[in-house]
């Protein structure tokens, strides 16, 4: 884990509204759907191949047990109807790296992540603003948990 400072960035894609309760069951789950959707109707449209893509999460109606946005996409697409756009907020936030296989490593990590959060002597504090994975190959992305 390390600390960044990230400067804004817009990431273009399709979104939805869940939360991690709903995201347990297999039943009413939405995000993997997201990201099939993303690859079916989005990534053939792309000009480029290889881009790095986002799993944004952000308007998080508490902490991580209330609703938040997720938003799939990738920079400079163009803004039709069907999809959105979402601001990575410039601040301060921590690197989680992971590696392996996908989707299994990032969410792997996300579980360390909430247990660092958990842990009562973590000196940081999530600012429940805009956190987001980046995918950089089909066996490496890195979370950015947005803190404080």
């Amino acid at each position: 884990m390390k600390k960044i400072n990230l400067t804004n960035k817009i990431i273009t894609g399709l979104k939805i509204r869940t939360k991690n309760s709903d995201e347990m069951n297999p039943d009413v789950a939405k995000i993997g759907v997201l990201w099939q959707s993303f690859f079916l109707d989005i990534v053939p449209t792309l000009k480029e191949t290889n881009v790095p893509m986002y799993g944004v999460y952000t308007n998080y109606e508490s902490d991580a047990m209330g609703k938040f946005d997720v938003l799939v996409g990738v920079e400079n697409l163009p803004i039709s109807d069907e999809l959105s756009s979402v601001t990575l907020k410039e601040g301060k936030y921590l690197c989680f790296e992971s590696k392996g296989e996908m989707p299994q490593a990032v969410i792997g990590t996300w579980g360390e992540i909430w247990n660092y959060f958990s842990d009562e002597n973590c000196k940081e504090k999530r600012a429940y603003g805009t956190d987001f994975e980046l995918y950089l190959s089909q066996s490496e992305a890195e979370i950015y948990i947005g803190v404080e």
